[in-house]
């Protein structure tokens, strides 16, 4: 029996390293090709996942079937499922990525120096990205598409609860660049539910992986920060607030916060926090909380706020560190911007924050004072997403300090190195 579990361990760490060699080498080769090539690549995984559609919603259907044996939430299930629409909406994404301005190559700076050097600051891929996510198989084409319109290759760790579905994706995904004479090793997914081969991910597979992305619950973060020896882009829990102030257009406050929460209760940038300034609580929060409720949303709200809505729950402190990604929402009444301010610098993930105020000088106040990777005035927080930027997709929301931040899209996917010209120059 030991035995065979150490050949099992040393059979896992052979495949993994194998994979890293892989990834390494099909980097090399995207390095080699120009941004027509990406392209082309490109609508061809477009056109591949709309032709596979039946077999995707086919292993869909099975790991859907097992997240409801196994008891998954129903935020879980909503994120795991697929259906015509939503694999139309990862072709579409794909093909927005395809429409692109390559990111390759772009001069970033260029300056001369006085000695007559010309110094250019141009964009690079990363070079092999492991990405390591959980139920949603939108990430495996959001992710491996985006590594390859940035010229990187992609290691995959999906969830176990998606299995079938990521593994649909990726045999059209690398069957496109098979056909397209392009490596299809740019793309790989990890055979093995094994959470061992998470571990050789965070060990860097000999030097073959280059950044790891997780994105995931905070205990997937936590551990891949904790344990990884390569560099990581962090995305932690979408602990999103929404601030009414005084002077919010009251209809307009009713369909931002409704929308914020409720539109999809399951997703990073749904709102998790409701501020309302004292001074229009009695008069606005009850046609909120009207609002809500009528759409299913639970609430639970502060002493002040249960007052004015006595039918709320009571909030408890744990309330207000909680990403529910349900629909149930915390409410605080605050003592205008100043109260919301110190509310959100206490409580925010740093992820999506945003104020509801016709008062342009109050929004730049807090546009300038919250320190989130996105903040929005008179816009709800579910714009907290690659595709709404503009990006194509997103592999995640950025929530750290170094290298990305917001929305991971292609062009975050990259470094840049110097190029310097001379014409015969030598240092003094």
């Amino acid at each position: 029996m030991t035995v065979e579990t150490e050949n099992t361990a040393a059979d896992l760490t052979e495949t993994m390293r194998a994979m890293g060699g892989r990834a390494r080498a099909a980097s090399r080769a995207l390095g080699r090709l120009d941004a027509a090539d990406r392209t082309r690549g490109l609508k061809a995984i477009a056109a591949a996942i709309r032709a596979a559609a039946p077999a995707i919603l086919d292993a869909n259907l099975k790991d859907m079937d097992a997240a409801r044996n196994k008891g998954l939430d129903a935020a879980m299930l909503d994120r795991l499922a697929l259906d015509e629409g939503r694999v139309d909406g990862i072709v579409a994404g794909v093909e927005a990525i395809a429409a692109l301005p390559d990111p390759i190559g772009r001069e970033m700076a260029r300056w001369t120096q006085p000695n007559g050097l010309d110094f250019a600051r141009v964009a690079v891929p990363l070079g092999v990205i492991g990405i390591i996510y959980e139920s949603r198989p939108n990430v495996t084409a959001d992710a491996g598409t985006l590594c390859l319109r940035s010229g990187n290759a992609a290691i995959l760790r999906c969830g176990s609860e998606s299995t079938r579905s990521s593994h649909a994706l990726v045999d059209a995904m690398r069957s496109a660049l098979t056909n397209e004479n392009l490596p299809a090793d740019a793309i790989q997914l990890v055979g093995t539910t094994d959470r061992a081969a998470v571990g050789h991910m965070l060990a860097g597979l000999d030097g073959q992986v280059d950044v790891i992305v997780p994105r995931g619950g905070r205990s997937l973060v936590e551990r891949v920060q904790k344990d990884a020896r390569v560099p990581v882009i962090g995305h932690l829990e979408g602990l999103c607030h929404m601030y009414v102030d005084a002077v919010a257009d009251p209809q307009k406050a009713v369909d931002l916060v409704v929308n914020a929460k409720m539109r999809r209760t399951g997703v990073c940038g749904s709102l998790e926090t409701l501020l309302i300034d004292a001074a229009v609580a009695d008069t606005l929060l009850p046609v909120i909380g009207t609002a809500l409720t009528d759409a299913g949303c639970e609430l639970r709200g502060d002493a002040r706020a249960r007052v004015i809505v006595p039918s709320m729950k009571a909030a408890t402190e744990e309330d207000w560190g909680t990403e529910y990604l349900a629909p149930v929402l915390a409410v605080a009444v605050v003592d205008g911007l100043d109260g919301a301010l110190a509310h959100i610098e206490r409580w925010s993930s740093g992820h999506t924050d945003s104020i509801v105020t016709e008062d342009a000088g109050v929004a730049e106040k807090f546009l300038a004072r919250v320190d989130s990777a996105i903040v929005l005035h008179n816009a709800s927080t579910q714009f907290a997403d690659g595709g709404e930027f503009g990006f194509g997709a997103e592999i995640g929301i950025a929530t750290g300090r170094i290298h990305a931040r917001g929305p991971v899209g292609a062009e975050q996917l990259t470094i840049y190195k110097y190029v310097v010209r001379g014409t015969g120059q030598t240092r003094p």
